[in-house]
């Protein structure tokens, strides 16, 4: 039933407006004068920490229809709130939209997806990877910060997403990790601002150990399988015989 409720909200999210809806699931979805519409409310999303998957892919696919509409600046604004999708494979349904990468002679300034593309990709596969320390590693890196600087700067929440990405895998896998490890994977100094942020989600910390203690789940759950045979005496013989026979 989980499964179920995430996939609804992906499909329609209760955040998505009725014009949006009428334009993402009907015929006007592949109308180009509706485009201003769409990037409109995808800087919505940056401004208000809100998502919606489909009806950025629908931007994405009116530049692949409309080359002479393709703005690099919303390209890249949506890749970057498909990157706190993870695991979900919204980053990749994205980028398999960009293969035939429209012309850009109607630009005035020099196109920066290509530049950032790589990087991008690269950040979304560290994500992936649960290689959580490496990421922050890279986001906050000098190379980086024309992306922080003109880009993620602008997406409310960019950071705090992330750390959710992080949560919900150390959910998944642990039930108890080392403060020092939380630290690594959130980005977050070990002390009152950690102990804080983790104990919205349950988590409590043991000072004295530095252990932090994650609520049993679904995922993190260890159950012990016990498998039982039953076969009847009539089904031993058979398969005696058969194995008698065959040798």
């Amino acid at each position: 039933m989980a499964s179920e409720s995430i996939t609804s909200d992906w499909v329609t999210p209760s955040t998505r407006p009725e014009l949006i809806e009428s334009l993402v699931s009907g015929v006007d979805r592949y109308n180009p004068s509706n485009v201003s519409i769409l990037e409109d409310y995808l800087y919505h999303q940056i401004r208000s920490q809100e998502y919606d998957c489909l009806a950025n892919l629908a931007i994405l696919k009116l530049y692949q229809f409309n080359p002479d509409l393709y703005n690099p600046d919303v390209v890249i604004n949506i890749l970057v709130k498909a990157l706190t999708s993870s695991p979900f494979p919204d980053f990749n349904l994205c980028i398999s939209l960009l293969d035939d990468r429209p012309q850009t002679s109607h630009l005035d300034e020099p196109d920066p997806l290509p530049q950032l593309l790589p990087t991008l990709t690269t950040l979304h596969s560290l994500l992936h990877q649960c290689r959580f320390p490496a990421f922050w590693a890279l986001y906050q890196s000098d190379e980086l910060q024309p992306l922080r600087d003109n880009y993620t700067v602008e997406v409310v929440g960019f950071e705090d997403s992330v750390r959710e990405v992080a949560v919900r895998a150390v959910q998944s896998a642990f039930t108890r990790i080392t403060s020092t490890r939380v630290s690594s994977y959130l980005n977050l100094p070990e002390g009152s601002e950690l102990e804080e942020y983790i104990s919205k989600f349950g988590w409590t910390l043991d000072s004295a150990s530095g252990v932090v203690s994650i609520p049993p789940n679904v995922n993190n759950k260890i159950e012990s399988t016990v498998v039982q045979e039953n076969i009847q005496l009539p089904q031993l013989a058979k398969i005696i015989g058969h194995t008698a026979v065959t040798v």
